[in-house]
């Protein structure tokens, strides 16, 4: 890695503005160069200006919050982010209502599944 490159490390720069995750710690270590590739693009949305700051701090909030991911650690920091960025609790909360419906899904798919089988049974 170049001085410039080094400089120019969003590794370092999530690291120093306290947006790092520990998470990311090992897989650093292990391939520094596929870390720092990954997290450029992965940034790209927050650094992009296309979406507002605090529509993506929205969408940030609702990711962390589904229940296919649940992470804690980044929900609280996207929720503090998007306070800070004048977002309304009542926002952020009509954010989380729309994150809970995608466990309704589990719901749409298992109980018919249980009906039908449930009906099987009894006409066994």
């Amino acid at each position: 890695m170049t001085t410039h490159e080094a400089a120019s490390s969003i590794v370092d720069r999530l690291k120093r503005e306290g947006s790092w995750n520990p998470m990311w710690d090992g897989l650093d270590e292990l391939d520094p160069g596929w870390t720092e590739h990954y997290l450029t693009a992965t940034m790209q949305p927050y650094e992009s200006g296309v979406l507002p700051p605090q529509v993506v701090q929205l969408l940030c909030i609702a990711v962390d919050a589904s229940c296919t991911h649940m992470y804690g650690p980044g929900l609280q920091r996207h929720i503090r982010a998007a306070l800070d960025l004048g977002v309304t609790a009542h926002e952020i909360l009509e954010v989380l209502k729309l994150a809970t419906t995608v466990g309704i899904h589990s719901l749409n798919l298992g109980v018919p599944i249980l009906l039908e089988e449930l009906s099987a049974r009894d006409s066994s």
